[in-house]
């Protein structure tokens, strides 16, 4: 018996001499430091009282000492629980009092702070190695015996991490995700992308998001890939990587904002076989406009803190601007009507369900919400909003709880977005439904716009035989930019709060 998740990082080790992590400034970490160090943090949170399946929460900035606690946290047969470093006190009080960690990890800046909200916690560490009281400073004092430490044995189905969904309408839910889970990902991920153990991964995402932590950080180690480590999106010193690099995974601001890089060109990027973005959609012209720049189309996915990746675009075919691509090996997807039922046909939207070893195995201690999210038998209910078309490429029109039903009609705001979208001048749209007294919802639609950009009743008019009546927007407000939650994902539940009047006068 193995450590499951930890076993398929072991074992793609090439070489124990080599990089796994190098940062801007030149520190490097070899295979051989990342197995030694994680065998130091697993021993010392050991040493700290720390079991298999107790959680470890962690709230720190990005490093490369956050993976390798991380590994260690996982060799120790605990549970790994990053925390999002915007939530507040009171945010971080609810998270450690729903998982009721052993030991929490914070920064050391933020430890006075956050000592009433992690009041119930048995062990504060903060990361540093700045004496007592920190991560580092008890990992070193396992000294060597901590690279030779024993991984807890840890089977497919036990619990490897939790990941609290974002909670933008309700409490936030804790997902509980397996070695399996992790590992299948993983595998497949590096088939599919076809990884090897030449890559090289610019690395600007955040590590406490299921796609800066386990999609990019399980695939290049499973890999015995390298990694480039930046703390944070910085388009120019990402540009000046690409010589050195040969995969890039982002969030469409990644693609948005290089594209204002006067030096993308084909040259810069010739050196790159793989542009990978999710976490949020990709504007069909951010697509066309990248492929024009540097002869690359983006390979656009989809997944989800529940179910990791789901579905890709081809990494050889047709990378289809809009689309999502097919489902993973191993993975079914279905889509039926929001009620449930049978599948439906082609073209035809209903809510997205998939089922597969990368799907999580529910949500801690809400054993009622886990079994109203899964049918009987085994499919998950996503809550997007899909369709498959006639090619099989799978589209995400938007969430279930976005779905807008104006007049008794349902209309799926992305369909009013690609029009809206399309315009001179518009950068952007997000369409809502708000309260209205005749029509239930009405159709609104929230524009950045640029220059040329059509006034309200200039996208109205524009939009009067493109889209039926009902679908058209009752209004159209304009604004700087949309809100955004760190992953770059539109958050519409804050356009509903802030116009929710707009139709009651």
């Amino acid at each position: 018996m193995t450590n499951h998740l930890f076993s398929l990082i072991r074992d793609g080790v090439p070489d124990p001499a080599k990089t796994a992590i190098e940062t801007p400034e030149g520190r490097r970490y070899t295979y051989a430091d990342l197995i030694a160090r994680s065998g130091a943090y697993a021993a010392a949170l050991r040493a700290a009282g720390v079991q298999p399946g107790d959680r470890v929460a962690v709230q720190v900035e990005k490093s490369p000492e956050v993976i390798l606690l991380y590994l260690g946290v996982v060799r120790a047969g605990a549970v790994f629980l990053p925390l999002n470093t915007a939530y507040t006190p009171a945010e971080i009080g609810y998270f450690l009092g729903d998982a009721e960690p052993a030991l929490f990890v914070c920064d050391p800046g933020r430890r006075d702070a956050l000592t009433e909200a992690a009041a119930g916690v048995r062990t504060i560490w903060t990361l540093d190695g700045a004496g007592g009281g920190s991560a580092a400073d008890a990992a070193d004092r396992q000294g060597s015996g901590g690279g030779a430490f024993a991984d807890v044995v840890r089977g497919p189905e036990d619990l490897a991490a939790i990941l609290y969904t974002s909670g933008t309408t309700g409490r936030s839910k804790g997902a509980m995700l397996t070695h399996d889970n992790l590992a299948s990902n993983a595998r497949t991920l590096v088939a599919y992308w076809r990884f090897t153990a030449d890559d090289v991964l610019i690395h600007a995402l955040p590590v406490f998001h299921t796609h800066g932590l386990f999609v990019a950080i399980n695939t290049v180690l499973a890999s015995g890939g390298s990694m480039l480590f930046l703390p944070r999106l910085d388009p120019k010193l990402i540009l000046s990587l690409m010589p050195r690099a040969s995969v890039l995974m982002g969030v469409p601001t990644f693609y948005t904002r290089l594209l204002k890089e006067p030096g993308l060109t084909p040259e810069a990027a010739k050196g790159m076989r793989l542009f990978v973005s999710g976490s949020a959609p990709l504007l069909a012209e951010t697509h066309r406009e990248w492929q024009a720049r540097t002869g690359h189309a983006i390979l656009e996915r989809y997944g989800m803190t529940e179910t990791n990746m789901s579905t890709s675009n081809p990494y050889a075919g047709d990378r289809v601007a809009g689309t999502v691509g097919f489902p993973l090996p191993g993975v079914s997807l279905r889509v039926v009507p929001p009620e449930g039922g049978p599948a439906l046909g082609p073209d035809t939207v209903g809510m997205i369900e998939v089922k597969g070893p990368n799907v999580f195995q529910g949500y801690w201690r809400m054993p009622e919400k886990t079994a109203a999210e899964f049918r009987a038998d085994g499919f998950f209910i996503t809550g997007d909003l899909g369709k498959v078309d006639a090619r099989g490429y799978v589209h995400i029109v938007g969430r279930g709880k976005d779905l807008i039903i104006s007049g008794g009609f349902n209309v799926y705001p992305k369909e009013v977005e690609t029009e809206i979208d399309a315009l001179p001048g518009v950068i952007e749209s997000a369409v809502i439904g708000l309260g209205h007294p005749d029509f239930g919802e009405a159709v609104t639609a929230v524009v950045v716009g640029g220059a040329g950009c059509p006034d309200e009743a200039g996208v109205q008019a524009a939009l009067e035989g493109r889209l039926a009546r009902f679908k058209c927007p009752k209004r159209v407000l304009f604004v700087d930019e949309l809100p955004r939650n760190t992953m770059g994902k539109v958050q519409k539940n804050l356009l509903r709060e802030a116009h929710a009047a707009l139709y009651r006068d």
